[in-house]
């Protein structure tokens, strides 16, 4: 029985140890990126808090600076990476996953009854193009990959434009009850802002359904030559 325990404590040693050594040869714009995704629990958690009477503003100024703090990592991740020429294809995947895994929850939590925000109803068509758009181009990566077994993560212009829209649509959002009081207009900017936000999301999803449709047409010449 000792032996046994011995042995258990010896393999969770070694996988703790290949665990670490793993994450230590991960570069620094991929560390930011997964840092990116863990915080999105704590942002979801104080999201959820907002309109409790018992913690006030406190849970919606949480939930801007973690906010924030994960915009701004968005372009510092993408920064290094080219700086120090380590765009890998963890990276090329784990930046897009992480920003369609805040924008759906951030989005999902503005039309609830714990996250909105009084004053600043967020229209549920809006969600639903910008989530949708994350939606179609998941199933279009997936299709790419089973035809023709490669992951295809090509950022687009437009795409980026939308993802720049929407994180400003939920820090304009969040921080509307503060904006609005020095600009009695700000709701209006915010109407804008959202449909601009919803109508790169349709616009970015067109594009990226065009370059798909090519990176195959382009695979099955290639293959067909090769046969």
């Amino acid at each position: 029985m000792r032996n046994h325990k011995v042995t258990l404590l010896a393999r969770f040693v070694t996988s703790f140890r290949a665990a670490k050594n793993d994450i230590m040869k991960l570069s620094w714009a991929s560390r930011i990126t997964i840092l990116r995704i863990l915080l999105i629990v704590p942002f979801v958690s104080c999201m959820l808090k907002i309109n409790n009477v018992e913690y006030g503003n406190t849970m919606r100024y949480i939930a801007i600076i973690i906010f924030l703090f994960m915009a701004i990592s968005d372009g510092i991740d993408g920064y290094l990476a080219r700086r120090s020429r380590q765009i890998t294809r963890l990276g090329a995947f784990l930046d897009p996953t992480a920003d369609k895994l805040l924008m759906t929850c951030a989005c999902l939590l503005l039309i609830s009854q714990r996250g909105r925000i009084e004053g600043f109803p967020l229209p549920s068509t809006v969600v639903v193009l910008i989530i949708g758009k994350d939606v179609f181009l998941t199933i279009g990566f997936i299709i790419v990959y089973f035809i023709t077994s490669r992951f295809y993560t090509v950022p687009v212009l437009t795409g980026k434009i939308a993802t720049v829209l929407q994180l400003s649509m939920v820090a304009g959002i969040l921080l509307g009850p503060e904006f609005s009081i020095a600009l009695p207009g700000w709701i209006w900017f915010l109407r804008v802002l959202w449909w601009s936000a919803a109508g790169t999301a349709i616009l970015a999803t067109l594009v990226y359904i065009r370059n798909g449709i090519h990176y195959i047409e382009e695979y099955e010449q290639s293959y067909g030559q090769e046969k």
